[in-house]
């Protein structure tokens, strides 16, 4: 029979340790099975590999000829692996507007080292991510997550007020976050950064339009079916004719988060691109 790959680990784990005890440790396996992977080895190799009568941790002239070429073999996979990683196609979801001037940053530097990026514009980003077409998700609204998701927040962005262009509101001035608490309110329940109770407290007989992405929320407020909040962004990256953006000093900001499984262990590429992000220039518009 062939020579495995983890007889050749488990081997070069031995004579590093120079003790069944500590190399069995290393290789979180228990000491007999250790001892049986060496045994398969020397039957494959047809030969002693390491002394026998020997108080000492000794190998034999073959052992140590097996253990330069095992160091060798070992790492030229461990290399062919982490450089085929390194280019790992990378999947990232979002569900609208990404921040531009952070992404770039992150994509270029992310690519720069062999990786590379794709894209994917999904209308829920948490279902994306649990059915593993996404790696890691890029969203704004706040999202009490299962156990084996974990999140950061990479940046926070200064929110405005959408309105209709035929609504009043579209031409009131000096307008405060208070103010807003009892209109209509057009909340898209999947990827929207507000609710009704963004307003502390809030106003109990409010009424509230539900929408499920970003076109039918936009086309709801155009249509003066309620008032909605959105990232300033939204003014230069989303424009519409039937829709009027409005500074409110106030407004409380929205935060964009990062989201990806960590359970099990994320892949490497996905670590990295995390490592890289948050080393990017934090969002704070």
């Amino acid at each position: 029979m062939d020579i495995e790959l983890r007889h050749l680990r488990a081997y070069l784990a031995l004579c590093e340790e120079a003790n069944y005890t500590r190399a069995a440790a290393r290789l979180h396996l228990s000491q007999p099975a250790l001892t049986r992977t060496i045994q398969q080895l020397e039957r494959r190799v047809e030969c002693r590999l390491i002394e026998r009568s020997s108080r000492r941790f000794e190998l034999t002239e073959e052992g140590a000829e097996l253990l330069a070429h095992s160091r060798r073999i070992i790492a030229d996979i461990d290399t062919v692996r982490d450089e085929l990683r390194s280019r790992a196609t990378l999947d990232v979801g979002f569900s609208w507007l990404l921040p531009d001037t952070w992404f770039a940053q992150t994509r270029t530097r992310y690519e720069a080292l062999g990786g590379r990026i794709s894209l994917h514009r999904v209308e829920d980003p948490m279902a994306a991510l649990a059915d593993r077409s996404i790696d890691i998700a890029i969203h704004r609204n706040e999202i009490r997550l299962p156990r084996h998701l974990a999140s950061r927040v990479i940046g926070t962005e200064d929110r405005m007020l959408a309105v209709s262009v035929n609504s009043p509101l579209a031409h009131v001035e000096d307008l405060r976050w208070a103010d807003l608490a009892s209109y209509p309110l057009v909340v898209n329940v999947v990827s929207g950064t507000i609710h009704a109770g963004s307003w502390d407290p809030p106003y109990p007989d409010r009424a509230i339009i539900t929408c499920t992405n970003f076109d039918e929320w936009i086309e709801l407020v155009a249509a003066d079916r309620g008032i909605g909040g959105v990232p300033i962004l939204a003014r230069t990256r989303a424009p519409h004719p039937g829709v009027v953006y409005r500074d409110i000093p106030d407004a409380p900001p929205s935060h964009v988060y990062l989201t990806w499984r960590a359970k099990p262990a994320p892949l490497r590429s996905v670590q990295r691109f995390l490592g890289i992000a948050r080393d990017a220039t934090p969002i704070d518009d």
